[in-house]
Parts: C-alpha cells; sequence; structure tokens
C-alpha cells in the first residue's frame, strides 16, 4: 500500500530524476564530496509511513535510525509499531498520529532473556531512543517485560510532546 501511495505520488517527479540520474552517469554534472547519494535524497524527500512494524533485531534497527537521522528522513507512524519499531521516536522527523499504537518490552532474543550484562546494554540502547519522560518509564517499567508489550497510543505520545502528524 505504502510502495503504491508513493509511486503514484512521485511520478510527476520521475522524468527530472532521470535526466538529473543521466547527467551524474554521463559525467555531465558533478556530485560534491560527501553529497548524499540519488536514494538518500529520494527516501529524504518521501516520508515512510509506518502501518504495521513488529520490529526486529535492535543492531539493525539502531543502525538503519542512524542513516535515516543523517538524511534527515521523516517517519509517520500511523499504525502498529511495536519493540524496535519504537526507536524511530529518536529521528528529528518523526510524528505519532493520535490512533497509532506503539508496543513497548525489554530485550530479549525472540522471547529468552539475555544475560544481565546483555540485557542492561540493549535496554539502554532502546532508552536513549526516547525521550523524557518515556525513557524513565521504560527503564523502569516496559524493559522488565521481554513476552507481550506495554500499549502506549499515538495520542499518549503526543500528550509527552511528540509530534502529532
Amino acid at each position: 500500500m505504502w510502495e503504491q501511495a508513493t509511486r503514484l505520488r512521485v511520478l510527476p517527479r520521475f522524468a527530472a530524476r532521470r535526466i538529473a540520474g543521466a547527467l551524474l552517469v554521463f559525467g555531465l554534472i558533478g556530485v560534491p564530496p560527501g553529497a548524499p547519494r540519488a536514494q538518500e535524497v529520494y527516501l529524504a524527500a518521501n516520508p515512510i509511513i509506518v502501518t504495521a512494524d513488529r520490529g526486529g533485531y535492535l543492531g539493525k534497527r539502531s543502525d538503519q535510525i542512524d542513516r535515516m537521522r543523517s538524511i534527515g528522513q521523516r517517519v509517520e507512524l500511523r499504525g502498529t509499531c511495536l519493540s524496535a519499531c519504537t526507536m524511530y521516536l529518536s529521528l528529528p522527523n518523526v510524528c505519532v498520529a493520535p490512533d497509532a499504537v506503539l508496543g513497548f518490552h525489554g530485550p530479549s532474543k525472540n522471547g529468552i532473556p539475555l544475560p544481565q550484562r546483555d540485557f542492561d546494554y540493549w535496554s539502554q540502547v532502546m532508552a536513549r531512543n526516547y525521550s523524557e519522560p518515556l525513557r524513565s518509564w521504560f527503564m523502569t517499567k516496559a524493559r522488565f517485560i521481554t513476552n507481550g508489550y506495554y500499549k502506549v497510543s499515538g495520542a499518549e505520545l503526543i500528550r509527552m510532546g511528540y509530534p502529532q502528524c
């Protein structure tokens, strides 16, 4: 669904991007060192709309979020966002729909508890993606559930200061 909506929204810009891409490929225009790649420019100009994200591996998601932050990627949390997906909240260009549902729980390996040192480390990785008071709540309560989720509505996050979509 998102891909279709995005494709429809960007079709009018398709020709301009193709021409600019051809000019780059054939060396008719140069790219300054450190300039973002064409794909990064495209992504930053088109928001990622999250409607159903079950999370994933914390390390991979953390790396992904770092890349997204570097290009100014906009993310709209509009549906279900669970586990590692909640780390999108750290992005400067994130917004939350009031009817979104975010699910928080502590780090584990597929539901199996981690050794204490790893649990504390990955809890900190997750927590640094949240602003107060969400960060404190996560560290004192939510991280201690590793099977299931604490659900927080988008409306509650908006009341905590996260921007509304």
